[in-house]
């Protein structure tokens, strides 16, 4: 069998960056370089409807090997894109084994350093083997190994038919990053009633609350003039668009200073010109009635900006993102249940977490696919410190098998 690492190894060095600012699905056409190679290496495990569809996401089936009959069929899903926030190009992965607990000085860049007690959960992986990339790219732990560790599931699944399941299907998605992972996702065609997105952080993690989520556009048109003649006239869109995230609360509201269950207002991109210029921003919070308060203070600051600029205006348009899966799990306790199972068949205690972010299980939810987010190993995505364990994502792919086999048994 093909192990786990060496799938996870053969997938980051394929770029797969999505893009915010693209008007095509996939927003960028290399996320199909690595889907159409799993579809390749699903049909060569005899996965044989395993297909990549118009949209860009994979499909497959592994039938079920039970007498039993109606087990609810379940979905294991990650995404193949990796984060725009850093480059994904030419990824250099490299197998720090049998980790002493030393500092890891990233070769290709020696200013990134991966130490103890600066990241998470590094303490507890003192002789485990640890994947970094050299320190000029991320790694593309999230979520390529997640997308490993479903495929060396679905490898054992397939040559180890002592090992009763129902039918299990497979759903690897484009542009989860930029918060359109399941756009075009056809539920009816997956045929699941329940899933499970293989994405999270620390081994044992089991995250069945996320934030909910809003994107906030502000368009901003000022007065333009030639500013050899400007005076008493001119009003800079530019301008007012700095002065508007100039007066964000410089303690709160923001991801840097808050936690836990805290939301917070974040702009993430700006563009314009003297006439106009647009700013775009998440809202996050656990509660929908938390998003609104956070919009509202975004529009009363666009508003009071506005005021000494007479002649210029400002719309501000929300768009729905996703909501708090929470809402949905509560209502399917077996979902998590069998997950704490699968986890303590592994010799593990289930952690239960909320997630400061989203997974395309918060939307599959919503869409009537319950689907909280297991394990995947990886930790300190989206920067070039990112890093995953050898021996996590080992873990990950026996609680994978286990699962399958709890919702058998249970059926």
């Amino acid at each position: 069998m093909t192990s786990v690492l060496d799938r996870f190894l053969r997938y980051v060095q394929i770029d797969t960056q999505s893009d915010p600012q693209s008007e095509s699905f996939p927003s960028t056409a290399k996320q199909r370089d690595l889907s159409n190679l799993l579809v390749v290496e699903l049909q060569q495990l005899g996965v044989a409807d395993g297909h990549l569809d118009e949209h860009g996401y994979v499909y497959a089936t592994i039938p079920s090997n039970s007498n039993k009959e109606n087990i609810p069929v379940i979905c294991f899903c990650s995404h193949v894109d990796t984060s725009p926030d850093v480059t994904g190009a030419s990824v250099k992965p490299i197998v720090h084994k049998n980790w002493d607990g030393t500092d890891i000085v990233l070769p290709d860049d020696t200013t990134q350093v991966l130490r103890i007690g600066e990241l998470n959960d590094l303490d507890n992986q003192i002789g485990n083997d640890i994947v970094t990339a050299s320190g000029t790219t991320l790694l593309g732990a999230d979520n390529k190994a997640g997308v490993a560790e479903i495929m060396a599931a679905a490898e054992y699944l397939m040559s180890h038919p002592e090992v009763k399941h129902g039918a299990i299907r497979i759903l690897f998605t484009p542009d989860e990053e930029v918060g359109r992972g399941t756009e075009q996702v056809d539920l009816k065609k997956l045929g699941a009633q329940y899933g499970y997105t293989v994405d999270g952080e620390a081994v044992g993690t089991l995250e069945d609350e996320t934030f909910s989520a809003d994107g906030v556009k502000i368009t901003i048109t000022g007065v333009s003039t030639h500013p050899g003649y400007a005076f008493g006239k001119l009003e800079n869109a530019l301008k007012i668009a700095g002065d508007i995230l100039a007066a964000l609360p410089k303690d709160s509201l923001s991801p840097e200073t808050t936690q836990n269950k805290q939301g917070f207002i974040h702009p993430v991109h700006m563009e314009g010109i003297q006439e106009q210029a647009v700013l775009e921003f998440i809202i996050r919070d656990f509660t929908d009635e938390g998003l609104k308060q956070h919009e509202d203070v975004l529009k009363g600051i666009m508003n009071d900006v506005l005021k000494a600029y007479p002649n210029s205006s400002a719309t501000m348009q929300v768009k729905e993102q996703y909501r708090n899966m929470k809402k949905v799990l509560d209502q399917h306790p077996q979902v998590i249940a069998n997950a704490v199972e699968a986890m303590k068949r592994s010799g593990l205690d289930a952690v239960p977490r909320s997630i400061r972010g989203g997974t395309d299980g918060s939307r599959l939810s919503f869409m009537g696919l319950p689907c909280p987010n297991i394990f995947a190993g990886e930790h300190a995505f989206h920067s070039r410190l990112e890093w995953v364990s050898v021996q996590d994502m080992e873990k990950a792919v026996e609680v994978i098998v286990n699962l399958c086999q709890v919702w058998e048994e249970e059926a």
